[in-house]
């Protein structure tokens, strides 16, 4: 073959592979929202999800256009007065911040490693004042944990009931097994399956835990059999035989990075905490999804308001229905998963959400 159509051939192919990169890249790049801005200022009660949903049509793959920069503190921190300017890169989106007081042409790569942490002035992922009451006090329980846990057996004064300052008496608590702090809870509802089949709900095998509710704190005062204790910051009212847990420390370093569960996962809303009857943003719901089904705080899960049933009107069949399709209304972020249940966050709701409702895999 003559050496100049050889290379011609070489160059060519060179720029077919060239080509074939680009698009594939630029193929896998994040649908960008269609009302995107070309640059946004952070303000003061800004979170990330909030600002990727400006740039991104699905906010939790803003680790696909914020990369990396090791040579920058903290790249993963966004403050209040940055401004962040959106570029291309062969035809890929990425995001730069302009740092405050570093002046225009400061720009810096954010890090895909996206988390809250505590440092002054940086905003956090998702809004944690709601769900941080949720990662340190509510739990789910089995019956026999809730059982076999130590249990309030009188006040000081004799009352039936306690608040905040009183002095209770609790047994159940092993010699040197104390510890300072414990989170004072009553048996709630139980969480069922929806999904499980008639023969495990006649054997109550639907059951996938309990709601353990909050009640008050309580401190350590003297240890012993019965031990005492002092209620702190009561919600409701104590009464003997209401259980003790150990107190859970995990703080506002609670760190998730959003993103989709690998693998198709099907599941369905099985409980609200705040027993509304529709769900809107930022209210927090119990999924019948749990580590068993590989749920991790950060997994972004699509809802989906089930289609109603409706006669059909053209029909001969008076009796003819059909059922509606069901309809995206929403995003939910897992933030905290059990064994077998899950809370998770609604972070965008288009529809009323209700008990029952299917989520699954974005």
């Amino acid at each position: 073959m003559n050496k100049g159509v050889l290379k011609m051939t070489r160059t060519l192919c060179g720029l077919v592979l060239l080509l074939s990169a680009f698009a594939t890249s630029a193929s896998d790049a994040p649908a960008l929202n269609p009302s995107h801005p070309d640059r946004t200022t952070v303000v003061k009660g800004d979170t990330l999800w909030d600002i990727s949903a400006r740039f991104l049509r699905d906010p939790w793959r803003w680790p696909d256009i914020w990369k990396a920069n090791p040579q920058v503190a903290n790249p993963h921190l966004i403050y209040p007065g940055d401004v962040l300017v959106l570029t291309f890169n062969n035809g890929v989106p990425e995001l730069h911040a302009e740092r405050a007081g570093e002046g225009r042409g400061a720009t810096v790569k954010l890090s895909p490693q996206v988390r809250s942490e505590p440092v002054a002035r940086a905003i956090p992922t998702i809004p944690l004042n709601v769900i941080q009451p949720f990662l340190t006090r509510p739990r789910v329980v089995t019956q026999e944990e809730m059982e076999a846990a130590p249990y309030i057996v009188q006040s000081a004064d004799e009352h039936l009931i306690a608040a905040t300052g009183n002095r209770v008496y609790v047994r159940g608590i092993k010699d040197g097994e104390a510890a300072e702090r414990y989170t004072v809870l009553r048996l709630g509802q139980a969480y069922r399956d929806p999904d499980a089949s008639a023969e495990a709900k006649s054997k109550q095998q639907d059951i996938l835990g309990y709601e353990a509710v909050y009640v008050a704190d309580a401190v350590l005062q003297r240890s012993g059999d019965p031990a005492t204790f002092v209620l702190d910051g009561s919600r409701q009212e104590a009464h003997n035989g209401d259980r003790l847990l150990p107190a859970i420390t995990q703080g506002q370093e609670a760190s998730f990075q959003p993103r989709a569960p690998g693998g198709d996962v099907r599941g369905r809303i099985i409980s609200v905490i705040e027993g509304v009857s529709q769900v809107g943003q930022y209210q927090v719901v119990v999924l019948n999804l749990g580590q068993q089904q590989g749920m991790e705080a950060g997994h972004v899960l699509a809802a989906y308001q089930a289609g109603s049933e409706v006669r059909d009107l053209v029909s001969p069949d008076p009796k003819d229905t059909v059922r509606l399709p069901d309809e995206q209304a929403g995003l939910l972020m897992v933030f905290r998963p059990f064994e077998r249940v899950s809370y998770a966050l609604v972070m965008k709701a288009t529809r009323p959400l209700r008990v029952g409702d299917k989520v699954q895999t974005p």
